[in-house]
């Protein structure tokens, strides 16, 4: 059976094979085209149903953060960086300097605590001979008259 053979009666009218398949194609077209513009429709009034936010704030805000940056003067920035860069290296050198004057300030104050041990040894030593000073003075003293005693002794006339 080919599609040449056939035919469909209805209501007193004849339709050949090609005629139905011609009027099936364009059936489904037709209706493939109605339901598109259906889709179509139901999505447009879904977009009309959104309501559009007020973005005048969104506006001022996005002209605040503009001369926010113009006042900033973030052009320059770059320059400002490596200044900053710069100075980083500059501190990091001074740090170091001075990591090494803290080292000789530890040193120092090692070498003044031996010190300080030293004069305090020193002291203890120096207390047994405090009256040391007195003690020859009358020593000196008494050689001196001894002395003359002996000067004395040997020219009484003198």
């Amino acid at each position: 059976m080919s599609l040449e053979d056939t035919e469909l009666k209805i209501g007193g009218t004849s339709f050949k094979g090609v005629y139905i398949a011609i009027l099936l194609s364009l059936a489904t077209t037709l209706g493939g085209g109605v339901w598109t513009a259906s889709s179509l429709y139901s999505r447009l009034q879904d977009v009309e149903s959104l309501s559009i936010p007020n973005i005048k704030p969104i506006q001022e805000e996005v002209a605040l953060v503009k001369q926010q940056l113009v006042d900033n003067d973030v052009s320059q920035l770059k320059a400002k960086l490596a200044e900053l860069g710069v100075n980083l290296v500059t501190i990091m050198d001074q740090q170091d300097k001075l990591l090494e004057i803290q080292t000789k300030v530890t040193d120092l104050e090692k070498d003044i605590e031996t010190m300080r041990t030293t004069v305090a040894t020193a002291k203890l030593m120096t207390k047994d001979l405090e009256g040391l000073d007195d003690k020859l003075k009358i020593m000196t003293r008494e050689i001196e008259d001894l002395w003359q005693g002996m000067d004395y002794l040997s020219n009484p006339l003198k």
